[in-house]
């Protein structure tokens, strides 16, 4: 399968560099490359060829920079994703384009290796994200057709026990809660309440997916995800990092008046789950979904948290001590546990 990427620079030096370096994987189809010298000729490529998925592009150009075309690729498609090319003196606006959405930066002189490392990695990211896409698609599409008519056909003993099945698993339940946004749902407009609440989102789902992990459900201005496998919880607290770290950049200039600074408590925790479909057979109201004391816990461990803070149980702890920097908390007292619990909290 290839893949289609626009290279947009100014300098047509990278154009030659580019298909020196990536002769192997052009040969073999591997990835495909189309050029552009500016943002406007960029846009122009994408219109002609809708296909590519990856933009590797400059910071600095005539016309329109490489600033100003991340914000035109949100338009096109949320699949696109971009990785900036540039120097070291522009960390500033390096840090200005992760803001705005870049998957990636490189630095020049570009060294090519890390180059493959980052588009493969991106690479790898697209796909998750198509995959993603496409069960949102079946979904959508098995609840448009699936009538009243074929659910009743469906209502036998059968199917009940196919829908009602669930198995126990190991599993890490992160949960994501953004501090303060009840408040600022009072002060200002429902549609700019909906936008932000959704602009947020999409990097905690950004991130979950990119860590292997999947949204079990979204509730008011928190969400739930799940972790299943091979290094599940460094996953989980992975993933946490990078919400926080992007959510933590973000400033709200809402009015003049009033600026939103907003900050997640994250809570996670490891155990097992009773995974399966929960809700009423009988009025066709299911979720696929995972419950138990482990997920409770998670959801505690967040309570506790304050705006900014990743909690661990100590158990968690000593699994992942050599890997992340932790601190003690503390002993925590949480709700409907007889005795205080000791917490710790992920710094980095």
């Amino acid at each position: 399968m290839t893949t289609k990427i626009l290279v947009v620079d100014d300098e047509t030096d990278l154009q030659s560099l580019i298909k020196q370096k990536f002769r192997k994987e052009i040969r073999e189809q591997k990835y495909e490359f189309e050029f552009a010298y500016d943002g406007e000729d960029a846009l122009e490529k994408l219109s002609e060829h809708p296909e590519i998925e990856l933009v590797l592009t400059d910071i600095n150009m005539p016309k329109m920079d490489g600033l100003t075309l991340l914000l035109k690729l949100h338009d096109l498609s949320p699949i696109l994703k971009a990785v900036m090319v540039s120097a070291y003196g522009d960390m500033e606006k390096i840090r200005t384009a992760m803001n705005r959405g870049a998957f990636d930066f490189v630095t020049k002189p570009v060294d090519f290796k890390d180059l493959g490392v980052t588009i493969e990695k991106t690479i790898n990211h697209i796909q998750q994200l198509k995959r993603t896409v496409q069960a949102i698609k079946e979904n959508n599409i098995l609840k448009m057709y699936v009538d009243h008519n074929v659910l009743d056909f469906m209502t036998g003993g059968e199917y009940e026990n196919v829908i009602t099945a669930n198995e126990t698993v190991e599993a890490t339940v992160l949960f994501i809660d953004i501090c303060g946004f009840t408040a600022i749902s009072e002060k200002v407009p429902p549609d700019v309440v909906v936008r932000l609440i959704n602009k947020y989102f999409d990097v905690m789902v950004e991130e979950i997916i990119a860590q292997g992990g999947y949204v079990d459900k979204f509730m008011g201005d928190a969400v739930m995800a799940v972790f299943r496998d091979e290094y599940q919880l460094d996953r989980a607290i992975e993933a946490s990092l990078a919400i926080r770290a992007k959510i933590n950049a973000v400033k709200e200039e809402i009015s003049s008046e009033f600026t939103y600074l907003p900050k997640v408590a994250i809570g996670i925790n490891s155990g097992e789950v009773i995974s399966g479909n929960i809700g009423s057979a009988k009025l066709r109201r299911l979720d696929y979904t995972v419950i138990g004391d482990s997920v409770n816990m998670a959801q505690r461990f967040q309570s506790v948290a304050q705006p900014g803070q990743i909690v661990i149980s100590q158990g968690a702890y000593e699994q992942v001590k050599e890997s992340f920097v932790c601190a003690e908390v503390g002993m925590v007292e949480l709700k409907n546990k007889a005795n205080p619990v000791r917490v710790y909290e992920v710094v980095e």
